[in-house]
């Protein structure tokens, strides 16, 4: 077994297969790589959903956590592992690679020649799952949305997808938003240079095609007219992809006098979550007085990243956001304007305010993903204090919280419907990683 570069531990055989395991997982040397994936029959073997795929993949704990086991040739299963830790490496959304196993059998094109391994990632589900089930609801928008934001990121780091489909796109609930996570990476290619529009048209043309052979499928399976299948779906998903990245990546123009429409324009990147890096500022005539605006954007980590920085507590973009939100509130209230007060209320508001609450949140029945349930009291707070006009505290809403059965977040496109937690319908731990 070979340690992936930069890791630590050492070289052992493990029968025929060549096993390259990344720091701080399982060694996987339990299991039967001698034989097709599909004839492992483990007691850690753990049943989960998942999407379609033309490989054979299966679920597996250990200690360390939940794991997915793909069974495929040699050559894509490198390319799979290969894109996936570059996509890690630049914090792209996508699975996270654990492992490599090769020289499974004699003939690397043998569909069982060799695997990827990825952690499972908790509380998502494929988009497949979700239309041949209970189906959008309320919201589609926000759900249609976060699939062309996945491609909209994906595409500003240089990756071109190649395979883009219902199965391989996963969402989970981020506070009041969707986060969206790309699935297999056998058919991509990282361009360092990025994407040009004609390979970006080309791996929306695939998505619109599989999403639309994907619904034809759906429909298939579960009896429906095929009339009756959305079949335009991939369109409407293309167009709110183009109008995305038109907005991340338009140039402004701007006098002497509109600077502040830098800030104004940086600030509407934030909110969508994306980083700034640089901002170009390029003249237009020979005075110089009127200036084209270019700003290079990053990744979607901003508050994230921010609320890493402020206090060291992890959450995902939005749901990073809101807890900042909080953040905020508590420094007002305690009065701390300077740098150096902000700091230390920063503290104080995670050793009083944010571990406490949490800890009570985690010892309440069906919690399963305390940080988002944590955003649904925030979100409740707000609208309490919102309908009495004043503020009302957290302890007081986490109080009405409880006795009015913990509601979450309610869809914008219909404000009289909540968005279900995901324990109210299902167990949100029934993730799916390919």
């Amino acid at each position: 077994m070979a340690l992936d570069p930069g890791t630590h531990g050492s070289t052992v055989p493990a029968m025929a297969a060549e096993l390259t395991i990344r720091a701080g997982h399982p060694d996987f040397l339990d299991l039967p790589w001698d034989i097709s994936l599909q004839d492992w029959d483990l007691d850690n073997r753990v049943d989960l959903p998942k999407g379609i795929s033309r490989h054979e993949v299966r679920f597996f704990e250990y200690p360390q956590g939940l794991y997915a086991i793909k069974e495929l040739p040699t050559r894509p299963a490198n390319q799979d592992y290969s894109v996936l830790r570059q996509l890690e490496a630049f914090g792209a959304p996508a699975v996270r690679p654990v492992g490599l196993v090769e020289r499974r059998s004699a003939d690397p094109h043998e569909e069982r020649s060799a695997a990827l391994i990825t952690a499972y990632e908790p509380f998502s589900f494929s988009y497949r799952e979700l239309i041949a089930g209970s189906g959008f609801g309320g919201r589609r928008t926000q759900l249609l949305d976060a699939f062309a934001m996945l491609l909209v990121e994906l595409h500003l780091g240089g990756v071109f997808w190649g395979d883009c489909s219902l199965s391989n796109v996963l969402y989970r609930f981020d506070a009041e938003a969707i986060e969206t996570i790309m699935v297999d990476g056998e058919t991509a290619t990282i361009y360092p240079d990025g994407l040009s529009d004609g390979r970006r048209d080309e791996d929306i043309e695939i998505m619109i095609m599989n999403v639309a052979g994907g619904m034809a499928d759906i429909a298939s399976s579960t009896g429906a007219d095929l009339d009756e299948a959305d079949l335009e779906l991939g369109e409407d998903i293309a167009e709110r992809y183009r109008g995305l990245w038109h907005e991340v990546n338009r140039d402004d123009m701007i006098g002497p006098d509109e600077r502040y429409r830098i800030r104004e324009r940086i600030e509407t990147l934030n909110g969508l979550g994306f980083d700034v890096e640089e901002v170009d500022l390029v003249p237009v005539d020979e005075t110089g007085s009127r200036l084209r605006v270019k700003l290079q954007v990053g990744g979607r980590t901003f508050h994230q990243r921010r609320l890493k920085e402020l206090t060291g507590v992890d959450a995902l973009e939005q749901q990073a956001r809101q807890i900042l939100s909080d953040l905020y509130y508590f420094q007002t209230r305690t009065g701390s304007t300077t740098p150096t007060g902000k700091n230390i209320a920063a503290i104080q508001w995670r050793v009083q305010e944010f571990e406490p609450m949490l800890e009570r949140i985690r010892h309440l029945d069906h919690v399963r993903d305390p940080i988002q349930t944590f955003c649904d009291l925030l979100y409740h707070r707000y609208t309490m204090s919102q309908g009495v006009g004043e503020d009302v505290g957290t302890e007081a809403a986490f109080e009405d919280w409880l006795e009015r059965g913990r509601p979450g977040y309610k869809i914008s496109e219909d404000p009289s419907v909540e968005i279900a937690r995901p324990f109210a319908n299902k167990d949100p731990d029934d993730g799916v990683v390919l």
